[in-house]
């Protein structure tokens, strides 16, 4: 789940992490008062928009005067960054800066917990830059500091900036602890004129599926919920995944890993997936599948829908009868391809029959007919 700049920044600065003081405006304020209460100039505009490569798109602005502003206010707020409007914008002190670092903890299955990544060079074009060295922490206690010096000594020759470095990964992996952060990146970790360090930027994300723990990430899911149309919001309640894609075959699956391969067969076969949407973690009933295919038959982008269930415990002919159910009361004209299999699986037939559709054996096969109705065949 990840937070706006502004949200992310009043995390760090809660914790002790320097930023700079900013003034954020909502889309819902008049850009007229966006100069109320800035006096010195220039001063950066920032559109808070949770899209990446803000940036390169012109969405930070340097803004010299106060007669500026509000015109710049007024532009960025009207201006869609990577297919998101802002939000708000952020408004803060223009920095002198000395150099600009790269600083990231991160979640990380092959260091059995979090990461921190360091690299000497940052700004908008660290991904064209050698990769930053990482130090595997594993578990927020086993960081030490000994080690992250260490490796830190061949890439950052300046010792008095890599021990504040230090301390502030460590830092930054205990609070990405304490509050439930995938990820905390500093892009770019600011040297001021004086030494200082401060974070000019920051991404924060945190874990949605911590919000049964942590009161605070769980109201952040609720107002993201309260973002989304209807029928989106309705799949979410059910405990559905979904992200949405380019594409326009339309993918119910069970299993993220299933759900995963099918959107690779897809696109093996010339298609292309319209959206990864698991429906495994809802109840395997009408009442669970329903708001999933509502959304897909809704969606203008979606021109075939491809079901594909998969599961040694899932009784197949619970889902078949749900399927029945479902397509009785269905509106759409959009074809549906079927692929189930699991226990039970030899019942689904009969089922299928009674409503005319047929049950693909092999995704591979179910694949292939999507691919074919949806007129792109390899």
């Amino acid at each position: 789940m990840m937070m706006l700049e502004h949200e992310g920044k009043r995390l760090l600065a809660g914790v002790g992490v320097p930023v700079p003081q900013g003034t954020v405006i909502e889309a819902s304020a008049a850009p007229d008062t966006a100069g109320a209460g800035i006096s010195a100039f220039p001063v950066a505009v920032k559109a808070q928009v949770r899209s990446g490569g803000r940036g390169k798109q012109g969405g930070v602005r340097q803004v010299r005067t106060a007669g500026e502003l509000a015109d710049t206010v007024r532009n960025l707020l009207q201006t869609s960054f990577g297919g998101e409007t802002p939000d708000a914008v952020l408004i803060e002190p223009w920095l002198s800066i000395e150099r600009e670092c790269y600083l990231c903890v991160a979640v990380d299955g092959r260091a059995g917990g979090y990461v921190v990544m360091y690299a000497p060079r940052g700004g908008v074009d660290i991904e064209e830059g050698p990769p930053p060295a990482r130090y595997p922490v594993g578990a927020p206690w086993n960081f030490r500091a000994h080690e992250l010096r260490k490796i830190l000594k061949d890439v950052e020759p300046d010792y008095q900036w890599r021990e504040k470095v230090i301390a502030l990964a460590q830092r930054l992996v205990r609070v990405a602890s304490m509050h439930d952060c995938s990820t905390i990146e500093i892009n770019p970790l600011a040297k001021l004129a004086d030494g200082s360090l401060i974070a000019a930027d920051a991404k924060v994300v945190r874990d949605e599926w911590a919000h049964f723990r942590n009161q605070e990430i769980h109201a952040l899911r609720e107002a993201e919920k309260g973002r989304v149309g209807k029928l989106l919001r309705d799949c979410l309640d059910m405990g559905h995944m979904y992200v949405r894609l380019d594409g326009d075959i339309g993918l119910m699956s069970g299993g993220a890993g299933m759900t995963m391969a099918a959107m690779d067969m897809i696109a093996e076969q010339g298609g292309r997936p319209a959206c990864f949407l698991d429906v495994s973690p809802g109840p395997t009933s009408a009442h669970g599948y329903r708001p999933a295919l509502a959304m897909l038959d809704a969606d203008p982008q979606v021109t075939v829908i491809l079901f594909s269930v998969f599961g040694g415990g899932t009784q197949m002919q619970r889902v078949a009868n749900s399927v029945k159910e479902l397509m009785a009361g269905r509106n759409s004209s959009k074809p549906v391809v079927f692929r189930l299999d699991g226990t039970n699986v030899d019942q689904v037939p009969g089922i299928f029959a009674q409503f005319g559709a047929h049950n693909h054996a092999r995704l591979e096969d179910a694949v292939s007919e999507a691919v074919r109705l949806a007129g792109n065949p390899a």
